[in-house]
């Protein structure tokens, strides 16, 4: 349990994350993508939330241009807010369906990198509220629509990271092979050393080329980072 799953906001090391105002919480999918993906000049930030991916690559990237898009008005305020409060003036934050986000409204150039914590539920009972459902559920977000519209959007030596959980793998790659796309990085995270790995960190690209596969543990008992979380993560965490 990372402290930041119960609080209304969580502090990081150059930036504060307020949360009250989203259906999906901050956790430990978004960090691990914020710190993994790789960036570039131009990044977009597909269902931002609460802008915590978008100022994650921010910080990593203090040249780039970020862009974080999302449909929920209250979260797109809400990082808007979040992006406001910390120093970094690099970042714009749009209410869009990235089905409907054309290059126009990015400077017309393709994004160098996408980077995206989407939707996984697809048959499970789906929220009373229909913002929580719009953040977890692929009926906001099918992978189809997200490989075809990450296909358009990406530069041609450009990449697209995403987070997903391991029973939703599978699925997900067949739509990105079926929208041309090639793994070029997988890495497996596992929450504790023993234990079967949870989510999947993927990288796609237009090209073949050899994937870069490797591996991740979380903690190494309960409450005890990892090295390898640690040396992820060090730059945010407190």
């Amino acid at each position: 349990m990372h402290p930041f799953m119960a609080n209304d906001y969580f502090s990081f090391r150059r930036f504060t994350v307020r949360q009250d105002r989203c259906a999906m919480k901050v956790g430990t999918d978004g960090t691990l993508l914020g710190a993994w993906a790789r960036g570039g000049p131009t990044v977009l930030d597909v269902g931002t939330g609460t802008g915590l991916v978008a100022l994650m690559m921010a910080q990593r990237f203090p040249d780039a241009r970020v862009v974080g898009i999302d449909i929920d008005a209250e979260a797109v305020l809400q990082a808007r807010q979040n992006v406001a409060a910390s120093p970094f003036g690099h970042i714009d934050i749009r209410c869009a369906d990235v089905n409907d986000f054309v290059l126009a409204e990015a400077d017309g150039a393709p994004f160098a990198a996408i980077v995206c914590n989407p939707p996984y539920f697809e048959a499970s009972l789906q929220s009373p509220d229909p913002r929580r459902t719009s953040a977890r559920h692929t009926s906001a977000l099918s992978y189809a629509c997200l490989m075809a519209s990450a296909r358009r959007l990406l530069a041609d030596d450009g990449e697209l990271s995403v987070v997903i959980p391991f029973d939703c793998k599978a699925r997900l790659e067949s739509e990105a092979a079926l929208a041309g796309f090639f793994k070029s990085r997988q890495c497996a995270v596992r929450t504790t050393p023993r234990k079967p790995p949870r989510r999947f960190l993927l990288a796609f690209r237009k090209h073949q080329c050899e994937p870069e596969l490797t591996d991740g543990v979380i903690e190494t008992s309960p409450g005890v980072r990892s090295s390898w979380y640690q040396e992820l993560t060090n730059d945010f965490y407190l």
